[in-house]
């Protein structure tokens, strides 16, 4: 991974889309919504194709302001606490993720949403590429989550229909991998990113979830991270991050 005070080198033209991305401005499936809003221009005219071959010093602009080109890249490992919400601005201004880290002059955002009433393991980067692959259905990446469940104590037949999958209101669930931790506690494994998906699966098989944390994002660990706690990413986990969604 680039040192924060590193001077990128400059690379030769790429798509519109995967330059934004670079440059830190959002996901490159967010950079096709900046562009479609007509945000970027160069030389003071809209940009409006995702396709678009650019390069660095070629008078690319975000809503006026020059970019660049590509940031040095950096991952943060946060631990979301409860309240906290995994975007990078709130309209209601309720507290962000953003919010729990130094400022260190780039560009972040979240990779990996987990509700308000969710704690647990989110990524935060500037790394528009290796944040689309994290969360692109396509690369299937392991989400691992702790969920303490209410009701009775959890059975095989529940267990049974959250490892087969599903039927839930937008279709049934791939296969989920479940441990039994305790009585009212399982550990789930998923591939998707459906909106509440762990909660909706529990709640499917007759066990409103009480509380989630997610304890594992592709190869990374949130290990002892406490809950606001923060850590910046060494090299190894950057590259094992990559390697996973190559």
């Amino acid at each position: 991974m680039v040192a924060a005070d590193e001077k990128p080198s400059r690379r030769g033209p790429v798509r519109l889309a995967k330059f934004l991305a670079h440059a830190g401005v959002s996901s490159r499936r967010g950079a096709d919504a900046v562009i479609a809003a007509g945000r970027v221009t160069r030389h003071g005219e809209i940009l409006t194709d995702p396709a678009l071959d650019v390069g660095e010093g070629e008078g690319v602009e975000l809503d006026g302001r020059a970019l660049a080109g590509p940031e040095p890249r950096v991952l943060y490992a946060l631990h979301k606490p409860l309240g906290v919400i995994s975007s990078a601005r709130d309209t209601h201004g309720r507290r962000t993720v953003l919010e729990l880290i130094p400022d260190v002059g780039l560009r972040l955002y979240p990779v990996g949403r987990l509700d308000s009433d969710s704690t647990g393991l989110i990524l935060l980067t500037n790394d528009g590429e290796l944040a689309n692959r994290m969360t692109h259905p396509r690369f299937e990446v392991p989400k691992r989550y702790v969920a303490v469940l209410g009701g009775p104590a959890v059975g095989d037949r529940a267990i049974r229909r959250l490892r087969e999958g599903v039927v839930l209101e937008d279709g049934r669930t791939a296969p989920a991998r479940v441990r039994r931790i305790g009585p009212r506690t399982l550990e789930l494994t998923i591939h998707e990113g459906r909106n509440r998906q762990v909660r909706r699966m529990c709640e499917a098989v007759g066990h409103p979830v009480v509380s989630l944390c997610r304890t594992a994002f592709g190869p990374l660990e949130l290990g002892d991270l406490e809950p606001g706690r923060w850590r910046r990413l060494g090299d190894d986990e950057a590259e094992r991050l990559r390697a996973a969604v190559l």
